[in-house]
């Protein structure tokens, strides 16, 4: 492709080293983006307050998309502008539905409010033996009825015993299109945001917002929530730590995040 007007790029398993660093490497190349004046962009399964260290380190103050493109964030200002969310009701629901296909299953529940972090805003709301399989204990245990009694951007679903793969044909037999479900990681967890919802129309509303051109966007990324995206922008790049799914499905596969393999692709304009 021509020199892309806006780089998309997903964070864990992506821009990210196994050991969640951003590497000097791909530092540089961020660097040297930013000063090109051209946008970068995360677009991360991430809640937005789990966004400012890497923008941080990377010198990013403009947009991110977070929670699989359920919340629009500024950086700079650290403002939500803007999100999609599952009501109650529709929580409820799910959770119903997913007893029976998923029986023993676990709920965890994302909220968002005005900031990255609010106080007095229970962010990140878990059931007893909800399985994190990123384990940072972050998540205030709760009653199955304080998990979904609010609105959130995100219901994540644990399963001891399955993949994320055998879940997620679990959960859309039963759910169908009523919610969007997808998966970051293969360990048993799976994530559900509203209908229609992915990284994809969060990106596509970023670039939107910046006057790029869909074929003007170069995306990253390495798991099932990076297909959307992946396959909306011009030119979709998968790592090749990826998912086969993600792998088969790019314009291209670059080497993995051990070896800046986002960088290596950018500089080729940078």
């Amino acid at each position: 492709m021509d020199k892309p007007q806006l780089i998309a790029s997903d964070v864990d398993g992506t821009l990210l080293t196994p050991t969640e660093e951003l590497s000097p490497r791909t530092r540089d190349l961020v660097h040297r983006v930013i000063a090109d004046g051209t946008p970068f962009v995360l677009v991360s399964g991430r809640p937005p307050r789990w966004i400012p260290p890497i923008a941080g380190a990377a010198g990013l103050t403009g947009y991110a998309v977070c929670a699989n493109g359920a919340v629009l964030y500024d950086i700079g200002a650290d403002r939500v502008l803007g999100f999609h969310g599952l009501e109650p009701v529709l929580l409820h629901d799910l959770a119903d539905a997913l007893e029976h296909a998923l029986p023993g299953c676990r709920l965890a529940a994302e909220r968002v409010g005005v900031r990255a972090a609010d106080q007095g805003l229970r962010h990140f709301v878990i059931e007893h033996e909800y399985y994190n399989p990123w384990g940072d204990g972050e998540g205030m245990t709760a009653p199955r009825g304080e998990v979904l009694g609010h609105k959130a951007v995100k219901l994540l679903v644990s399963k001891t015993g399955m993949s994320s793969d055998e879940m997620v044909t679990a959960a859309e037999a039963a759910l169908g299109d009523a919610v969007n479900i997808t998966f970051s990681t293969g360990a048993g967890l799976i994530e559900l945001s509203a209908p229609g919802i992915t990284k994809a129309t969060g990106l596509a509303e970023v670039a939107e917002r910046l006057a790029v051109d869909q074929d003007r966007v170069i995306a990253f990324g390495d798991m099932p929530n990076d297909l959307a995206m992946l396959g909306w922008a011009g030119h979709g790049v998968a790592m090749a730590n990826a998912h086969p799914a993600v792998r088969a499905a790019a314009d291209e596969v670059t080497a993995p995040n051990s070896e800046d393999g986002v960088a290596q692709v950018l500089e080729r304009w940078f």
